[in-house]
């Protein structure tokens, strides 16, 4: 039976296939079977290393002890991402071990401090654009300056969970990182205003040599800003100057932003998605401002968890958000009045989220089943009073695929 399956229509065995022709077959592999075909004979083994088979495949890796082969086999099929599961090994094993390296995830690696990445960065590495330190706790701004300085066409950096990180070191990303698009610094907590101001190129530089230049990432597509506490509005004000590209924003847990932030975001034509989730101090009016201004063009907007949020809200994204596809509204006070309006108005919605939305009733699945033709997911957690008179609505949905009914009981 194997014998049959390794043969073509013609009749000709898969052994007698070029490497080339057996390259292709093998990269629509997964990569523990990428493996064990190279297991099978020379031949395999030899077209396994053809560099179209390992294209854009991350290497996962635990750095225990030495092994000579590793680099140099990484190197021969072409690899250039890798993640470091678990390090006991020199950083610069790998950074010198793969010289055109463009990917390092270090997530997670609790060891991974400033003195070991020092010993890896210290040449310029113009390959790398993607650096990943989340939650390597140990980190410091003494680390971000090597990296400014080795690491210059980063486009991606990821620091959620470094918590010694400062303004400091976000000078020192403003003023050499100018490629930058995409940045996370979700609880980086001594992180404030002035640090976003120098992201926005509206702070003066830390260095007094680079005070007559331009600074600031003003290329930035992503921000991430989740639980950085000491954020206000005066940071979004910054965003808003300096950071005219943004696509997406991340604000949940930041208590002390307001509607007024959010007035000067609803200016930002290029913003995509918004998460406010569990900002305790964004209201009705915060929607309102965005409906105004530059709300249109946002596609994704998270306000789960603010009670301040209710039925006049959802009014104003009715009145003029008529971009969005995915809202969540997890535990608003909102009722079946406004999730009307927004079903009369926003017929592009593809998630809604109201779970733990206790006023919503049947009334409220009866128009969603009506109108908006184009939902995909949907959360009702918690809702429990809805009844299967009104599931049935939703349930007629062309293109529903999530439904969540967690905590509901049949009735």
């Amino acid at each position: 039976m194997e014998d049959i399956l390794l043969k073509s229509k013609n009749g000709t065995h898969i052994s007698t296939l070029f490497p080339e022709i057996l390259a292709m077959i093998f990269q629509y592999l997964d990569i523990k079977d990428k493996g064990r075909v190279s297991q099978v004979c020379l031949s395999w083994r030899d077209a396994c290393y053809n560099r179209m088979v390992w294209r854009n495949v991350e290497a996962k890796l635990h750095l225990r002890r030495a092994n000579p082969s590793l680099f140099p086999s990484l190197c021969r099929r072409g690899i250039k991402r890798v993640q470091i599961l678990s390090l006991r090994r020199s950083l610069r094993d790998v950074v010198f071990g793969i010289p055109n390296l463009e990917s390092l995830n270090l997530s997670g690696c609790f060891n991974v401090t400033d003195a070991s990445l020092g010993h890896a960065f210290s040449q310029d590495i113009s390959s790398m654009t993607v650096l990943n330190l989340s939650l390597c706790k140990q980190v410091t701004d003494n680390s971000l300056v090597r990296i400014a300085q080795y690491l210059k066409n980063l486009e991606v950096l990821e620091l959620g969970g470094c918590c010694h990180i400062t303004n400091v070191g976000l000078s020192l990303i403003a003023c050499s990182l100018r490629n930058l698009k995409q940045l996370n610094l979700r609880s980086c907590r001594h992180v404030s205003d002035q640090g976003i101001g120098h992201l926005a190129g509206l702070s003066p530089p830390a260095s007094a040599s680079s005070r007559t230049e331009k600074t600031g990432n003003a290329r930035l597509e992503y921000l991430g800003l989740q639980d950085c506490q000491k954020l206000t509005d005066h940071a979004l004000r910054h965003v808003s100057v300096g950071l005219c590209h943004l696509k997406t924003i991340n604000l949940s847990f930041c208590g002390s932003v307001t509607d007024s932030g959010i007035k000067f975001l609803s200016k930002m034509t290029n913003l995509r998605e918004l998460n406010l989730r569990s900002c305790d101090n964004i209201s009705d009016t915060g929607l309102g401002f965005l409906a105004e201004g530059g709300g249109s063009t946002i596609e994704a907007l998270d306000v789960s968890f603010c009670d301040k949020v209710g039925d006049q809200g959802l009014a104003f994204l009715s009145q003029g958000m008529y971009s969005l596809r995915r809202l969540s509204l997890s535990a608003c006070n909102i009722s079946d009045d406004g999730i009307q309006k927004l079903a009369n108005s926003l017929h592009e919605l593809t998630t809604l989220n109201i779970g733990q939305c206790g006023r919503i009733t049947d009334v409220s699945l009866s128009a969603i089943g009506e109108k908006l033709k184009q939902l995909k997911s949907i959360d009702l957690y918690g809702c429990t009073r809805i009844t299967t008179v009104g599931l049935e609505k939703i349930m007629k949905l062309p293109g529903l695929t999530t439904l969540n009914l967690g905590l509901w009981h049949k009735r």
